[in-house]
């Protein structure tokens, strides 16, 4: 398995009412596209994160965040997120309002209940 697909329903849950979200098979993962933009995925057991340029630096001192670095050199605006950093819905939503709002025009973010 290429990707954790519970985790890939869980990003699906959060996308449910959003317009404009596609599914690609993509770094050996699953990636959702937002109105034609890449906004996220899930590698394995990793989240990835498209973040705004003036946020990056920020969200990669949060726990559990780490440079996305498929080849050994980091994908700029993108982040990996370990399991434990949005084991829990609300972790999720908060990583996954992130990359919405890189997309243009930002969506309103969605919380998870």
């Amino acid at each position: 398995m290429a990707y954790n697909e519970r985790v890939a329903e869980r990003i699906r849950k959060y996308f449910t009412r959003q317009k404009g979200v596609e599914e690609k098979r993509m770094f050996g993962g699953l990636c959702f596209m937002l109105n034609g933009h890449m906004c996220c995925g899930i590698e394995k057991d990793r989240l990835m994160v498209h973040v705004l340029p003036d946020r990056y630096e920020t969200l990669l001192k949060k726990p559990h965040a780490r440079k996305m670095d498929f080849t050994g050199k980091p994908l700029k605006g993108f982040l990996f997120i370990s399991e434990a950093g949005y084991r829990t819905a609300a972790g999720l939503a908060r990583w996954l309002n992130e990359a919405v709002d890189c997309v243009d025009p930002p969506p309103i973010p969605w919380t998870l209940g």
